[in-house]
């Protein structure tokens, strides 16, 4: 019987959703069913469809989205019954001291403030994208970039995600979750 994953994703600016494409294809490049849904405050999910889930959140201004929050409350039970992951895409985790859950200062927190403790949990660096920023955003933003000696030209894209890390997280993923035949390890 093949698995079925449900893969969920929040974003500001897509490039969450382009991270979550990536895990995707390493859950389903195993021979698993994989649906991929965009996190709404709209959204409904009927949990006992899927087997597995992963969620994916990018933080803006040190936070993620209320969506989120909401999703995980809701359905904190099935989260802690089921192989779960979750993934944070923030600009901090471009420093490689911030790259795990015990030093990324947003992931910190946000597993303090939540019930589910997810199996796994990735963090990956995002991109900083100006020309596609409102005005406010883009001066916020290159503030924040100023202040933590990042990039600060205005005409600039600059993507600091690390792929090789997001396939691992995918098959790490993969893993926990065995084959159909074998217990989860």
């Amino acid at each position: 019987m093949t698995r079925r994953v449900l893969v969920l994703y929040s974003t500001v600016d897509g490039h969450t959703r382009e991270i979550a494409e990536r895990v995707v294809t390493q859950i389903e490049s195993a021979g698993m069913t994989v649906e991929l849904k965009l996190l709404t405050p709209e959204l409904h999910v009927e949990t006992n469809d899927y087997d597995a889930v992963v969620l994916g959140a990018s933080i803006r201004y040190g936070k993620h989205r209320p969506e989120v929050t909401a999703f995980i409350a809701e359905h904190v039970a099935y989260l802690a019954t089921t192989p779960s992951a979750f993934f944070s895409v923030n600009a901090v985790a471009r420093k490689p001291a911030k790259q795990t859950p015990e030093t990324n200062p947003y992931v910190r927190k946000f597993l303090g403030t939540i019930r589910w403790q997810p199996a796994l949990i990735g963090i990956f660096a995002g991109r900083i994208d100006y020309p596609r920023y409102s005005f406010f955003d883009r001066h916020m933003i290159r503030l924040i970039m100023w202040m933590t000696k990042g990039p600060t030209d205005l005409a600039g894209s600059f993507e600091f995600t690390d792929w090789e890390a997001v396939d691992r997280f995918g098959r790490e993923f993969v893993t926990l979750l065995g084959t159909p035949e074998t217990e989860p390890q």
